[in-house]
């Protein structure tokens, strides 16, 4: 969905494990027609060191509250996250972008339903759509606006899905790298991986 508005609302140090970083908070409006339906978004960057010398190193990662803050073996998102920090952080450059769409745009509790099919024998896939839900409803016109907003014409981007590449592309944003983001894979979520390559046309092995 295009976003009429799209702003930086904050702005803060942000020391981690990994370096220092900014960040910085965002909001999109988007307004589908009608003031009823008008949605705010929100996303954080984090960024370090000098983005504008050459294309950045640049993660797009959408919230998962059972892997980033849990630790969650049911999914390789906590290990992507510090993945890409720890790049960005060995790169002294770069640009987390940190999304609220959780189970893949689904929602939390939508996400734990999906769970409890998913130990009955469903992959990721099939348990979406047996609750009446798509595959993914993520969009990632919000993390492309922000790149704009920081005046980031190019980035080299760290992702295994194809259609984040091609979602900045039609943004404008020009995707000089797809870097992978290549993860071990764990007993516990080996079939999500597969469902990912298989059914999704992720870039994993």
């Amino acid at each position: 969905m295009p976003y009429s508005s799209v702003r930086k609302v904050a702005g803060a140090d942000f020391p981690t494990r990994w370096g220092h970083f900014r960040i910085l908070g965002f909001e999109g409006v988007a307004e589908p027609g009608s003031a009823s339906l008008k949605r705010v978004d929100n996303a954080v960057a984090l960024t370090m060191g000098d983005l504008s010398a050459a294309p950045p190193l640049v993660r797009i990662h959408s919230m998962c509250l059972t892997g980033d803050v849990f630790h969650s073996l049911r999914c390789d998102c906590h290990d992507q996250l510090h993945l890409a920090l720890g790049m960005i952080a060995k790169e002294g450059a770069g640009i987390l972008l940190y999304e609220e769409q959780e189970g893949r745009g689904i929602g939390l509790m939508a996400k734990l339903r999906a769970y409890e099919l998913q130990d009955k024998g469903r992959d990721t896939i099939e348990a979406n759509l047996e609750l009446g839900f798509r595959v993914d409803y993520r969009g990632f016109e919000l993390p492309a606006e922000i790149l704009k907003a920081l005046n980031i014409p190019a980035v080299r981007l760290i992702t295994n899905n194809p259609e984040k590449v091609s979602a900045m592309e039609a943004a404008g944003i020009r995707v000089v790298e797809r870097v992978p983001a290549t993860i071990p894979s764990e007993p516990t979520f080996e079939r999500y991986l597969e469902t990912k390559r298989d059914k999704m046309g992720h870039l994993v092995g």
